[in-house]
């Protein structure tokens, strides 16, 4: 790469990999235990609950503090994952001058980042007094890992520039950021506009040049300071650690478990194959059978990304080797995995509850028959878009044997759904069981120690960028508060005098427009507050409203630029992500079928 100055490969570089495998290696284990310990507390609360009908004191504050951890420590390890949240479209098309260049303002975003939370963290850190009531330990504490974690993006970051023999680069975006942090304090811009607008502005300009888009949102809430924003830094980390402490939140990192060792024991393999003896012998079998597989796994690991990477690993290169073209089977793969974040469990319902305050166990309801709509929607576009050829047609015998060994994966979805809706246990609970039983799945296939501890380590590293994003929308969430942008956005939509279908349709393309370039996690944190209410007066039920709305922005999850399933499928199989764009239409096309008739729904039931 241009600038570097080093050779990649020379003494200097490999002793800068060999540093960075260190401190990557000591972070994830650090957050592998941050997991088990979690685990180990929830499930400890339950056992006590019921069993010697008896509490533990502090174990929900130990949680989200436990949780706040994992956060800190895992967010330097997805600096490079597909959770990192980068739009690189743009900076793709560039030439090579103009990549290294975005590369710079992308690592300056980065750093200025780091530098808000860690430096933020410590002033928040000497002017807070008091104890945690339940746990009796200092309160600063909790903030004092987000400012570890703000230190150690800085010190990874650096340290992969540093191998990649990028150091003039690395100069640079230092310089800039540390520049950027010590200037932004002493200067005042008065431009008059709403503080919510210019933070939006340089959010955009960071997700622009692929600057993570949790890092762009905090960079962004502190350059917003210079323009009036009445959040200081300290402020900034605040409404980031608030936003991420919540119980319910736990959960997340429990589902992802799940569903990563439910690939690692062989169950969802299982899964496969009872679907293809269900469905493989139709038109198009194996292409029915990678959207039944998607609507069982659903079930199972509540999200889209985990199972976009699992069908783009085991379903694509079987779709290929039987006569498909690769960029349709991996569209077919993108497509289908739309369903696991609508049909329950559903960390964006999770997020969505955290947002809005709506009924998690109504939303996994209408999540349930949404899923079944647009499962609906896909098979009759896969039947007629998708290649005619066919398995050969499963014996009774064979589907009896297949759905035996696919049962252990139908428990999780019984634990997860009944628990919830029977008020047996809470979310955050049913996620641990859901946990605790891949886990004893997974003991009982003879996973070794280290296929577990690789479990633990990445559902660890992909809830950290989940929280870490959840907690950098709470500033930009706060001045939209501030800003008044819910009656604003209420008051242009009143006045058109829409009826509810009329309010209904001006939101949705309002949605589709924010998932083209907006993660849907990020989406639903800023726009469900000031949506729901504008549903709400126009008649529309809250959990049905709830529904579309993620139904909408998992949408998103397929459309350009951003599409992050499509880029996760083109990451694992090496499609361009161009060609996947293409050859997903039919399947886009009919779940916004499936949207239409949702929306109906809500004004005609």
């Amino acid at each position: 790469m241009r600038g570097s100055g080093i050779a990649v490969g020379s003494p200097f570089c490999d002793r800068a990999a060999r540093w960075l495998r260190g401190v990557e290696g000591v972070l994830a284990a650090i957050c592998a235990a941050l997991l088990l310990v979690l685990l180990v507390v929830v499930l400890m609360t339950v056992v006590l609950r019921y069993g010697f009908n008896t509490g533990f004191v502090g174990s929900e504050e130990l949680g989200i503090w436990l949780h706040v951890a994992l956060i800190a420590f895992g967010a330097p390890l997805a600096l490079n994952s597909a959770l990192a949240m980068r739009l690189d479209v743009f900076t793709a098309r560039l030439p090579p001058g103009g990549r290294d260049a975005a590369a710079v303002l992308s690592d300056t975003c980065t750093v200025l980042a780091g530098l808000v939370l860690a430096f933020g963290s410590a002033r928040i850190a000497t002017m807070l007094g008091g104890v945690a009531p339940a746990l009796g330990l200092p309160e600063w504490i909790r903030f004092g890992f987000l400012g570890a974690g703000g230190a150690m993006i800085v010190v990874v970051l650096a340290l992969q520039r540093l191998a990649e023999g990028r150091w003039r680069s690395l100069m640079v975006a230092l310089a800039a950021g540390f520049g950027l942090y010590l200037v932004t304090a002493q200067m005042t811009v008065p431009v008059g506009w709403p503080s919510s607008v210019v933070l939006g502005l340089f959010a955009a300009m960071g997700v622009v040049v692929a600057a993570p888009l949790p890092h762009a949102l905090i960079a962004a809430a502190y350059l917003a300071v210079a323009f009036g924003s009445p959040l200081p830094e300290q402020a900034i980390v605040s409404y980031t650690v608030g936003g991420m402490s919540k119980f319910l939140l736990l959960a997340i990192p429990f589902f992802l478990l799940a569903g990563g060792l439910l690939t690692l024991s062989g169950t969802a393999a299982r899964i496969v194959r009872f679907a293809a003896s269900l469905v493989g012998h139709r038109r198009a079998g194996l292409a029915q059978t990678t959207l039944l597989t998607s609507v069982l796994f659903s079930g199972a690991s509540g999200s889209s990304v985990a199972n976009a990477a699992f069908g783009s690993a085991t379903l694509q290169p079987e779709l290929v080797k039987n006569g498909y073209a690769p960029a349709q089977a991996g569209a077919i793969v993108a497509s289908t995995s739309v369903l696991d974040n609508v049909i329950p469990p559903s960390i964006a319902f999770l997020i969505l509850a955290v947002a809005t305050n709506l009924s998690v166990g109504a939303l996994l309801v209408g999540g349930l028959m949404a899923g079944a709509l647009m499962a609906m929607c896909l098979a009759v576009a896969i039947h007629l878009s998708a290649n005619s050829q066919s398995m050969a047609r499963a014996g009774a015998a064979e589907r009896w044997r297949s759905a035996r060994a696919a049962i252990p994966a139908f428990g999780l979805g019984i634990i997860v759904v009944v628990g919830i809706r029977m008020g047996v246990v809470t979310v955050t609970e049913a996620a641990a069981l859901a946990a605790l039983y891949t886990l004893v799945l997974g003991i009982g296939t003879r996973l070794t120690m280290m296929s577990l501890y690789a479990a633990f380590r990445q559902s660890a590293i992909e809830a950290s960028a989940i929280g870490l994003l959840i907690g950098a929308a709470g500033p930009f969430a706060f001045l939209m508060a501030v800003d008044n942008v819910s009656s604003l956005v209420s008051s242009l939509i009143s006045g058109l005098g829409l009826g509810p279908l009329g309010v209904l349709i001006v939101i949705n393309v309002l949605l589709v427009m924010v998932g083209l370039v907006l993660d849907i996690g990020a989406a639903i944190l800023l726009f469900a507050p000031i949506f729901l209410p504008l549903a709400v007066a126009a008649g529309v039920d809250p959990i049905h409203f709830g529904v579309i709305l993620v139904v909408n922005l998992m949408i998103g999850g397929l459309t350009p630029p951003f599409g992050m399933l499509v880029f996760v499928v083109s990451g694992v199989t090496k499609v361009p992500a161009g060609a996947l764009f293409r050859a997903i239409l039919p399947y886009l096309a009919a779940l916004f079928v499936s949207l239409a008739l949702l929306t109906a729904g809500a004004v005609i039931l």
